[in-house]
């Protein structure tokens, strides 16, 4: 375990027993469909590549990168987009993948925002839920984990752009991210 963590609040194998849950699932609801593939940077990009490696279905990636946290540890709920799609959603099943739903209110604001381009479907994936800390009516359609309200790190989400690359889901200390 990593000296800043806390805890392991999810452990990689769970993780990755999770992720090819969630493959199995989203090619059944897709099957026979071609699926584009929105991995919401940076914090979804692990969880993207492993999660398609589980899908059986045709599929095409895409990213886009918002932001409303900045080096702040709570949404601003001012949402920025950094980088925008390069395919077009319209006419298309489109799936988001998150890292993690806090808020909500960025995921809401994306949402609504693809929607506007007229996609065939619109569906979320996400790893982790913090329903506690929501501000906004909004469910993911493909859940990973649904996790207490502790400032988290690992498979892909960080603190300060640090602990992406750590395997499995902790619990940062909260001395680390000055709670």
């Amino acid at each position: 375990m990593h000296k800043d963590l806390e805890s392991i609040l999810i452990p990689r194998e769970e993780i990755s027993a999770k992720v090819a849950e969630l493959g199995r699932q989203i090619s059944s609801d897709y099957e026979g469909q071609e699926l584009l593939a929105i991995c919401v940077l940076k914090g979804a990009i692990i969880f993207t590549a492993d999660l398609l490696r589980h899908l059986t279905i045709d599929v095409t990636l895409d990213s886009i990168s918002v932001s409303s946290y900045g080096k702040a540890t709570h949404s601003s709920g001012v949402v920025r987009f950094l980088k925008d799609l390069d395919e077009s959603v319209e006419g298309r099943h489109v799936l988001v993948i998150e890292d993690i739903i806090d808020t909500g209110l960025t995921l809401k604001y994306l949402a609504e925002n693809l929607q506007s381009r007229k996609p065939k479907s619109l569906r979320i994936c996400t790893l982790l839920d913090k329903p506690s800390r929501r501000q906004v009516d909004l469910k993911p359609d493909y859940l990973g984990f649904t996790i207490p309200d502790s400032f988290v790190v690992g498979y892909g989400l960080d603190f300060a752009q640090k602990y992406r690359h750590l395997p499995d889901v902790g619990i940062l200390k909260p001395e680390i991210y000055g709670k």
